[in-house]
């Protein structure tokens, strides 16, 4: 069962990636959020299953990303319920869409998904530790899971230096090719992770 939910929640993961990544394409914030949301629902099982099948050598690792995934969940989830319920809902005034719209480079909401991101990268790179590399795709999957978790730096310290606020047009051109480049990246992580279950689950 374990095995199972891991293979599951890694294709929910993958659907809440590209859909993510077609939304920001055809500019539709509200699809955006929404697959956001599924990849948070898909990744915390995705990691849970990862900590279920690891050896026990490995469990401290494993649970240190299961807590980072959870705090990641949280953030992101209030974020972007938010942005689907009252801010596109409700009419507020221009002093609290500058805290709450995530569409604020800079603003409260924005930075409160940065390091959302910053505990998901940290739970990729601990959860690395629990991949048993028998193969080049395991392999592959082990350093990929590694190297995202150098973003949890990015995510903390670009928001504290400033580096968002003021943000303009071309800022916000900026940030949807990073975003697009994340989901190239992260998309081969939610099909090796797949086949890794997979492969776990014959056996």
């Amino acid at each position: 069962m374990n095995k199972r939910i891991g293979m599951y929640s890694a294709i929910v993961t993958l659907i809440g990636v590209v859909g993510f990544a077609v939304s920001m394409l055809l500019g539709s914030d509200a699809g955006g959020y929404l697959f956001s949301l599924f990849i948070s629902w898909g990744f915390v099982p995705m990691i849970c299953s990862f900590s279920a099948i690891t050896t026990k050598e490995n469990k401290a690792s494993a649970y240190t990303a299961i807590a980072f995934s959870s705090v990641y969940a949280v953030l992101v989830g209030l974020v972007y319920f938010a942005q689907l319920t009252t801010i596109r809902l409700t009419k507020l005034n221009e002093q609290a869409l500058a805290i709450l719209n995530y569409k604020n480079l800079g603003s409260l909401f924005f930075n409160y998904d940065l390091f959302g991101y910053a505990f998901m990268a940290l739970s990729t790179f601990f959860i690395a530790f629990s991949i048993e590399a028998k193969n080049k795709k395991d392999k592959c999957l082990k350093i990929l899971l590694l190297v995202h978790g150098v973003f949890a730096v990015s995510c903390v310290v670009m928001p504290i230096l400033g580096v968002f606020n003021g943000g303009t047009e071309s800022g916000n051109t900026s940030g949807v090719i990073a975003l697009e480049f994340w989901c190239a990246y992260f998309i081969p992580i939610c099909i090796l992770s797949y086949q890794y279950f997979k492969k776990k689950e014959k056996r």
